[in-house]
């Protein structure tokens, strides 16, 4: 347990015991990924102790110097129904029987923190009071409720565990704990006045003191010391101390008990609530971990930590970035010589008052940074997950350790340089004395949550500091201890009992959002009639219409000039600041400017009813992200929804998973303006709203039924639904019983009806992305909105008149989202079962010669609709990759999302259930992917050529 001498919060052990559980991870690697000396830190922390309860439950015991178990972050997977349930469940009684103790002492402890409280208040209104009413108050705030919480939970357990049996249920106990920990969140915010009042008090009155450094306490019913002397200040922090506890006994809970007991969801319920707690308190709690000391004598504090991509030398180098209070230091972790402590070496350090984000203007183009070729990243992705099949092998047959071992690191390899790799979205700061630092993140989410982390600092009085080299190096020795983030954010630093994330398709809707804030405004009001007022309007720029320039009066040029002008009613305008003024602020100049009649109001007013001319000014979109192979990835937009304060999108989005155990939803407003172009990747930089996340645990979204939701994020709320499908069963190949439609009807029946060499749908489809979609960044990658894709896929199958007019309606990711459903709805692939495995043995030919005379032997066996569709497509899809500059859509990123829809065998041709990521990222469907790739790769391919060049080649290769 930390010292309690400092006035500071304690942060919680629960955090400090999840951080020291892994094994692998940044200690072996620096941040090029060379490999380091393995061997363990002689400074490295072992779990924190949590209670003094001499019974305590053997989980939770401290570690052993070598390792050992710790508690995982998620829910553990229960014991399997019928499954050593004897066992299991003797050990659910130690555990309970263990917690039960230190319960008891809990409460005594807790009964003596109450006992002067009430001849304290008795004192408080006689003449001589001790303490007043208010000190008493602060100091023993919220004890007297979590008392009351604690001794009817342990009156009730207390019977269940001395009269044990195999069907007793408490889960409903734990549960009703878990729901009252709001009275912790009070205590906790109030825990370091209630410290500071406390001292003060002490100091300034001789029989507080005496009160307040000897309390007695009950000792447990069997013990012989009937009472111990305990401070005042050491009782305070025992409610810290014990949420904590009572979340480590629900994970060794849910470790012991079935997975069919009544008590399983009730323990799953109250660990979730538990860790949500704590994960929302300790945001507050770990800024207050000391360091060093500032410049400025004060203390100086991490507030966050965590791994980032560097640009640096035109080269990516993984750093640790640590921010303090008042300074944002990078670091890397040096190679440790044996027997010598690992620290970490300071690259570069800024003081928070010398720090800027460039606005996107004011930013200069990144130094070039060779970007990593997609197929390598996906080769890594099939690596990754081979070794970690070959690993689950390994320990099902009980293999050597040290084989295990091996390909551990062969995995940690790899996602390392994964990780390394594949984030592409530029995040710059730069220091008003200096140079700038340019990292790459893979989400905006965490982009948001360092500016915003760094600009909560800077709100504070900072100052412009130079660290000597003395000063320097106590501040970098200090990052390896105070590091909240130990270990490099890939799955191999999971524990082998965490769940593995889900594999298939999550269908999410997003419905709706409120809470969203207007930015200020300033309007002006007319005293002039309506129609001079309107016509002043024009002038401004309200109405553009260029036939009024001519009467543009003088105060009309000037505001055009430096203020966005509008009209909002016949008798004002809005005044909004124009790049490059920037701000809320009303500008100075404008009384000065407007003639006589005309007045300021701002948009807070209720004067002259302008709040009832003012117009929703609120552009509104958002997007969806997942984590995958350790980092995040988005996979989803919706529409921008105009001029409104509360958004009703209802959109559907179809989004694979591969491990995936995190929905992030990020909501942006529009930005129109082109002077706001990221230079680093030419995009118009959208101001982010609000963001929030939530876990996709298992139990709640692998049911048939759609579970809504609300996700709230800084007072903005969004609601949300969200179902999950199995993998197999989204891409089951199924023949539709209507042979009328296009949709699930073979290609040569729809060729042969409408008398076309290409289906309808197909050439309307890519017409359209053509037209209008194919420098749209993620065409073909990011979802469609699954109710619009379905609507369209309605259309298609009855043959509607308006099918064009809803096609120009339509948005371009709906539309590439119905193509793709079309061919993976074929009743068979488009490349046919029968071709099926000579394509994958052909695409493995090692002989150049060979594998082109196989492959285009192969084209020419597919019938001929078959043939002529896939060869539009091809083209299609080369003529998208020209755009690759713009729409980031390379030939590999293509041949990834069409490989598998164009030949992955049908229903009966293919393999027994999916779920694993070895499954996903198999050997087949790296194939698929490959044998698209050769042919978008290879030169144009033309039908009568293909047939001019017939050579004598069995399919059967």
């Amino acid at each position: 347990m930390e010292p309690l001498s400092h006035r500071g919060l304690p942060r919680l052990s629960w955090i400090d015991t999840l951080y020291s559980n892994f094994s692998y991870g940044t200690d072996e690697y620096d941040g090029e990924g060379n490999e380091e000396q393995k061997g363990p830190p002689e400074g490295s922390e072992t779990m924190p102790y949590i209670d003094e309860s001499p019974t305590m439950s053997p989980q939770l015991s401290a570690r052993s110097q070598g390792g050992g178990d710790g508690v995982s972050p998620t829910p553990p997977e229960g014991l399997a129904p019928g499954v050593e349930a004897g066992k299991g469940l003797e050990m659910r009684k130690l555990v309970l029987s263990g917690f039960l103790a230190s319960e008891e002492i809990y409460i005594n402890q807790l009964e003596a923190l109450l006992l002067p409280m009430k001849p304290l208040k008795a004192t408080a209104t006689t003449s001589q009071p001790v303490l007043t009413i208010q000190q008493i108050e602060t100091i023993f705030y919220k004890i007297q409720d979590i008392y009351e919480i604690h001794k009817e939970f342990y009156d009730n357990l207390c019977p269940k565990v001395q009269q044990w049996d195999s069907q007793v249920t408490m889960g409903h106990l734990f549960q009703k704990l878990a729901s009252q920990l709001g009275v912790y969140k009070a205590f906790v915010d109030n825990y370091k006045v209630a410290l500071e009042t406390a001292e003060k008090c002490s100091q300034s009155n001789n029989q507080f003191q005496k009160i307040s450094e000897e309390l007695k306490v009950k000792g447990p019913k069997d013990s012989k010391d009937s009472h111990t002397s305990v401070t005042m200040e050491a009782l305070l922090y025992k409610p810290i101390d014990r949420v904590t506890r009572s979340t480590l006994v629900l994970h060794d809970l849910l470790k012991h008990t079935p997975v069919d007991h009544p008590d399983y969801p009730l323990l799953q319920d109250a660990l979730r609530i538990s860790q949500n707690f704590l994960s929302s308190i300790n945001e507050d709690i770990d800024p207050r971990r000391t360091a060093v000391t500032t410049p400025k004598g004060e203390t100086r504090q991490l507030v966050k930590d965590g791994f980032l991509v560097e640009v640096s030398e035109s080269s990516r180098k993984l750093r640790h970035v640590f921010l303090f209070t008042d300074v944002l230091l990078c670091a890397k972790l040096k190679k440790a010589s044996a027997g010598k402590h690992q620290q970490y070496d300071c690259k570069w350090y800024i003081p928070l008052a010398d720090l800027v984000f460039p606005s996107p203007e004011e930013s200069e183009a990144s130094p070039q940074v060779h970007p990593f070729p997609d197929h390598e990243l996906e080769d890594m992705k099939m690596k990754i997950s081979a070794l970690k099949s070959e690993i689950q092998k390994e320990k099902a047959n009980k293999g050597q350790s040290r084989a295990i071992e091996r390909l551990k690191k062969k995995m940690f390899e790899n996602e390392f340089l994964l990780l390394l790799n594949s984030p592409t979205i530029p995040f710059r700061i730069h220091n008003r004395n200096g140079k700038s630092y340019l990292f790459l993140l893979s989400s905006d989410y965490e982009r948001s949550e360092w500016r915003e982390a760094i600009q909560k600092l800077q709100k504070k009085d900072l100052q412009a500091f130079v660290l000597s080299s003395v000063e320097l190096q106590v501040l970098t020795g200090s990052c390896f201890k105070l590091r909240t983030v130990h270990n490099i954010p890939v799955t191999s630093n999971k524990d082998d009992d965490e769940s593995p994330g889900l594999y298939g398709f999550l269908h999410v809707i997003v419905h709706s959002a409120k809470g969203f804030k207007q930015s200020a405004r300033h309007f002006l009001k007319s005293g002039q009639d309506h129609h001079t007022a309107t016509r002043a309007a024009c002038s401004c720029g309200g109405f553009l219409n260029p036939l009024q320039t001519h009467r543009l009066p003088f105060w009309g040029l000037l505001l055009r000039s430096f203020w966005l002008v509008s009209s909002v009613g016949p008798s004002h305008l809005c005044v909004d600041p124009a790049p490059p003024l920037r701000g809320p602020q009303m500008p100075p100049l404008l009384p000065l400017l407007l003639p006589t009649g005309w007045e300021v109001l701002t948009s807070g007013s209720q004067a002259h009813g302008v709040e009832q001319v003012l117009p929703p000014s609120l552009d509104l979109y958002c997007t969806l992200e997942v984590d995958s192979f350790g980092y995040f990835v988005s996979k989803a937009k919706t529409r921008v929804f105009r001029d409104t304060a509360e958004p009703k999108w209802d959109e559907e989005f179809e989004i694979e998973l591969e491990g995936s155990q995190s929905l992030r939803i990020l909501c942006y407003e529009k930005c129109y303006d082109k002077t706001k172009v990221n230079k680093d990747n030419n995009e118009i930089v959208d101001k982010i709203m609000g963001k929030g996340q939530i876990q996709l645990d298992p139990q709640t979204v692998e049911t048939k039924n759609w579970h809504t939701d609300v996700i709230e994020m800084n007072g903005i709320k969004v609601e949300f639904s969200m179902k999950f499908t199995s993998r197999d069963m989204s891409l089951k190949r199924t023949p539709s019983k209507k042979q009328t439609g296009v949709f699930g009807v073979k290609i040569s029946v729809v060729t042969k009806r409408e008398r076309s060499k290409v289906p309808y749908i197909v050439r309307q489809c890519v017409e359209e992305v053509e037209k209008r979609g194919i420098e749209e960044v993620g065409i073909y990658r990011i979802s469609g909105v699954a109710t619009d894709i379905q609507a369209l896929k309605a259309v298609f199958d009855a043959n509607n008149k308006d099918i064009l007019l809803m096609l120009s309606d339509m948005d371009i990711n709906a539309i590439a989202g119905t193509l793709k459903l079309y061919f993976r709805e074929l009743p068979e692939p488009l490349l046919t079962d029968r071709l099926y495995p000579a394509f994958m043995e052909g695409i493995a030919l090692s002989d150049p010669a060979a594998k082109e005379n196989c492959m285009m032997h192969l084209l020419r066996s597919l019938p001929d609709p078959n043939l002529i569709t896939f060869l539009f497509l091809l083209e299609h899809l080369k003529r998208v990759a020209e755009k690759e500059p713009i729409n980031k859509m390379s030939l590999h990123n293509l041949a990834t999302v069409f490989g598998p829809t164009l030949l992955r065998p049908s229903e009966v041709e293919s393999k027994a259930h999916v779920t694993s990521a070895a499954d996903i990222w198999s050997h087949d469907v790296m194939a698929q992917v490959q044998v698209l790739l050769y042919y978008l790769q290879h030169p144009p391919i033309s039908f009568a050529e293909l047939k001019r060049n017939t050579l004598y080649f069995s399919t059967d290769v």
